[in-house]
């Protein structure tokens, strides 16, 4: 598919952001005592590395037009 480089530059831009967001998640995961916490930072990350694997999905078949 193609897309203007400008769009390809924002998803890798969201993909980036994505990556610190969820490294961060997992980090303090670790560091959380409280159950309730736990579930919802593992349910960020749950969501969060779906969400990369179809970004990355999206940038292996885009095309951009220059």
């Amino acid at each position: 598919m193609d897309y203007a480089l400008h769009e390809v530059l924002e998803v890798q831009e969201i993909a980036a952001f994505k990556t610190t967001c969820l490294t961060k998640s997992k980090t303090m995961r670790a560091l959380v005592s409280d159950k309730e916490l736990k579930d919802i930072m593992q349910q960020d990350i749950t969501i969060s590395t779906r969400q990369l694997e179809e970004y990355s999905s999206i940038l292996s078949k885009a095309k951009p037009k220059y």
